[in-house]
């Protein structure tokens, strides 16, 4: 059995586990069906993420735009629910696009790490902190967004694989977004960065951000899973309508002009990050009121 072959076995193994964890746990919750809106969501997002968008700071933007889910459960309903489309994006793109298996098993496994730390300090935060964690992280997404779009950040080159002390940085770093990922800033972003500032080629970000993403998000979301610190209708919505658009994004449309899009997220990240923080100092005032 090839590397990649064992990778997809492993894969395949642990979303089939997350899939029979998360039904035992949630068969017996009285949530209903997902609206239409949160399978709108769901739909929309997953379909931008295979392309490269990510999903994660739009889901948090659509969610507290339309108060779809309360913003302390936001990080755990990203996790879960994105899961199941994610694990899609993974095969797909671990399969077609080239990248030495060595960076990419070490790179998961890093983020895997990150993960596991992460959830473990999220899953316990009261709603406040939440809401500035993600207030403040958002608009450090929304920055490493603008400097994508503009080409500002240096690097890229032709490497498919990672040695020395540029895979100490590449590790280093895919550990510190694993642990980010548990308090709803996604991944791809900062990955496809991090990845061209070490001279690989960019389309390498793809199987190690996908593949990254589908190992560490059921790790992660164990924790939310059994703590409760989630939305279940919510994230059902993202993963029944997730999964057709990311088949429909990867084998139809492919590629798509996506400057205006990734503009218009930047704007609606900032957005939801200033709502966010707002949200948290509103939460103090009443606090100290009732103090």
């Amino acid at each position: 059995m090839t590397a990649k072959a064992a990778l997809f076995v492993l894969l395949a193994a642990i979303g089939i586990a997350f899939c029979l964890f998360w039904y035992a746990h949630a068969r017996d919750k009285a949530s209903g069906r997902p609206t239409w809106i949160q399978l709108a969501i769901g739909a929309l997002t997953d379909f931008f993420d295979t392309l490269g968008v990510g999903s994660f700071a739009t889901t948090t933007s659509l969610f507290k735009l339309k108060g779809v889910v309360d913003d302390a459960n936001i990080p755990g309903t990203l996790n879960v629910g994105h899961m199941v489309p994610t694990f899609a994006q993974a095969f797909i793109y671990i399969a077609v696009v080239k990248v030495e298996m060595s960076t990419l098993v070490l790179m998961i496994g890093a983020a895997v790490a990150g993960a596991w730390l992460g959830a473990g300090f999220v899953s316990s935060w009261p709603r406040r902190r939440i809401q500035i964690g993600m207030g403040v992280l958002l608009l450090v997404a929304a920055g490493i967004s603008v400097a994508r779009v503009t080409g500002s950040v240096p690097g890229g080159g032709n490497a498919i694989g990672l040695e020395g002390s540029r895979l100490a940085i590449g590790l280093a770093g895919n550990f510190m977004l694993g642990a980010l990922m548990t308090l709803g800033i996604g991944l791809y972003a900062p990955c496809m960065i991090l990845v061209s500032f070490l001279g690989m080629n960019d389309d390498t970000a793809f199987p190690i951000m996908m593949g990254s993403c589908a190992f560490l998000m059921p790790v992660a979301s164990i924790r939310f899973v059994r703590s409760g610190r989630y939305d279940l209708r919510a994230a059902l919505g993202l993963a029944i309508a997730g999964t057709p658009a990311v088949l429909i994004a990867a084998f139809i449309v492919k590629k798509l002009p996506l400057a205006a899009v990734k503009w218009l997220v930047v704007g609606v990240v900032v957005y939801t990050a200033v709502a966010m923080l707002r949200s948290a100092a509103r939460d103090t005032d009443r606090q100290a009121r009732n103090g």
